[in-house]
């Protein structure tokens, strides 16, 4: 599948008042190129770079739980266990352990633009867009 390509650059999360009362959560981008094929309405897809988070323990990175806060307990936010003893004597593939969180490409798909503002070079898209402030985001289009 192909598409087209439009770079721009995160500037912020805001919200958006529609006439009927709702509220819409709204992320604007600033476009580095042309995009006279964005119109409102349209549904794009949306690639950047997560925000990065560094080294970081289970809790953070895969959501455990921890270990009791009271009652002379020394295991609060360690991983715990990681595997059986003399069988299988190894850790399997894939266990989740403290490491790298985040800073890995992602794509949001199916984003509905609300606003494409030429004069100022930004558009306004409905929902959540990977990456901090500033961050390169790439728009993609689908070439019919």
């Amino acid at each position: 599948m192909k598409y087209q390509e439009i770079k721009s650059k995160k500037q912020e999360m805001s919200q958006m008042f529609l006439p009927d009362g709702a509220v819409v959560p709204i992320t604007r981008l600033t476009l580095i190129d042309e995009a006279t094929d964005l119109a409102p309405g349209m549904l794009v897809n949306v690639r950047a770079l997560t925000k990065g988070h560094g080294f970081t323990g289970v809790m953070k990175r895969w959501g455990f739980h921890g270990g009791p806060a009271t009652h002379g307990s020394r295991f609060h936010r360690k991983t715990g266990s990681i595997g059986a003893g003399t069988t299988p004597g190894r850790v399997y593939k894939g266990k989740k352990m403290p490491g790298h969180f985040g800073n890995k490409l992602c794509m949001v798909k199916g984003l509905k633009v609300m606003s494409v503002d030429n004069v100022n070079k930004s558009v306004e898209l409905k929902g959540a867009v990977p990456g901090h402030r500033g961050s390169d985001v790439t728009i993609l289009l689908r070439n019919a």
